[in-house]
């Protein structure tokens, strides 16, 4: 499926840190129950049960139970879920789900098989299904996406903020150097900020780090470099930071993204 990564795993002791992904995050339970903080709210999804994390919606994840969870995930781009919600003629280009946790037997079904085409290599099979299960999310559970509640000025603060942090990987400004920049004080750009995104800019800039490794990781860059290029000062911390959010340590990441592509 274009546009759309995919895990399968099991976690038991792992606790994934705050962060956010630049797509959505679609997956079912296949057993035990995990346990996650999406927007200050605490979720617990169990087996057969359909997780759906929005883009750029902070959330964590660990284990709900003693013997952990395990499940299988996607993660569809915007561009990928947005051009099927206009296909169906949605109202709202970028598709919202209001609810994190939900029971849909049916779409369960279909997001597992569809897991399991792309893992036998079954390209037709997989983007068929992964297709249909898309466009089953976006027409039952799919709503628009709420306002914004900031303040003009502040999300002006924000915007312009985040523009200067995606720049600056490598060398970022101090807190106070960022609001100064974007014309705030510095406590009231940090209230505006994890008002916006969830997070303070120290933990949004990590996050925003490890998405770009994600990038480099698939085009082929050594990891060692990838940690250079995306600001960690090593190749240990790009490995700390990485598995906390992705769940898998970056070379692996990277062989399994290699196996796929190269269909080994």
């Amino acid at each position: 499926m274009p546009e759309t990564d995919l895990l399968k795993a099991r976690y038991v002791t792992h606790r994934f840190s705050r962060h956010a992904h630049d797509g959505y995050a679609i997956g079912v339970i296949v057993g035990g129950v995990e346990e996650f903080d999406y927007r200050g709210t605490l979720h617990r999804a169990g087996t057969g049960e359909l997780v759906l994390v929005n883009p750029d919606s902070v959330h964590t994840g660990q284990a709900g139970a003693p013997g952990g969870w395990a499940y299988r995930m996607l993660y569809p781009s915007i561009d990928a879920l947005a051009a099927i919600a206009a296909e169906l003629g949605a109202s709202s280009a970028t598709p919202h789900f209001p609810e994190q946790v939900v029971r849909d037997d049916e779409v369960a079904a279909l997001l597992g098989r569809a897991h399991q085409a792309a893992e036998r290599g079954d390209a037709l099979a997989a983007s068929t299904l992964s297709r249909t299960l898309f466009a089953r999310l976006v027409t039952r559970h799919a709503a628009p996406k709420p306002a914004a509640v900031l303040p003009a000025e502040g999300r002006r603060a924000v915007r312009e903020a985040l523009d200067l942090l995606h720049g600056s990987l490598v060398d970022p400004p101090t807190l106070d150097d960022l609001a100064g920049a974007v014309g705030a004080r510095p406590f009231a750009l940090l209230r505006a900020f994890k008002a916006a995104t969830g997070m303070p800019p120290h933990a949004y800039l990590t996050s925003l780090r490890v998405r770009q490794a994600r990038r480099l990781l698939l085009s082929g860059v050594r990891p060692a470099q990838v940690a250079a290029e995306v600001g960690f000062t090593d190749q240990a911390h790009l490995n700390r930071h990485f598995k906390r959010v992705v769940g898998v340590p970056p070379a692996a990441y990277q062989r399994a993204a290699g196996t796929y592509k190269t269909g080994a």
